[in-house]
């Protein structure tokens, strides 16, 4: 989903359920500056992902290569801009929350992307 990320309670949240029996693997990405190549303007220069679930946050990223880069790298879906943020996961059945702040409180257009991967 693509949205509007400002500050305080105005961020960008992307929910998903996992169902079956076993955990599921999934990489959770949050984009902005390079998709100023693409065109679009306004982009959030430096987004920061959190990955909750019902109790709390799971996983948090500010700079992808930061924590995991070699797992988020094996996926083949790296953000191409140091500044964007991903996190990799396997995780039990259940409701997930991913949420984009703009780090020191930037403001700016976000992507936020969630594969189920193999």
């Amino acid at each position: 989903c693509r949205g509007l990320v400002g500050t305080g309670d105005d961020v960008l949240i992307g929910g998903f359920i996992l169902v079956g029996q076993s955990e599921s693997r999934v990489l959770v990405r949050s984009l902005g500056p390079s998709l100023t190549s693409q065109g679009l303007s306004s982009m959030l220069q430096d987004p920061t992902l959190e990955l909750n679930d019902a109790n709390g946050v799971v996983l948090a990223n500010d700079n992808w290569k930061d924590t995991q880069q070699a797992d988020i790298e094996a996926t083949g879906l790296a953000p191409s801009n140091d500044l964007e943020s991903a996190v990799v996961a396997s995780l039990p059945p259940g409701s997930y929350t991913a949420v984009v702040r703009g780090t020191n409180n930037t403001t700016g257009t976000a992507l936020m992307e969630i594969y189920l991967l193999p």
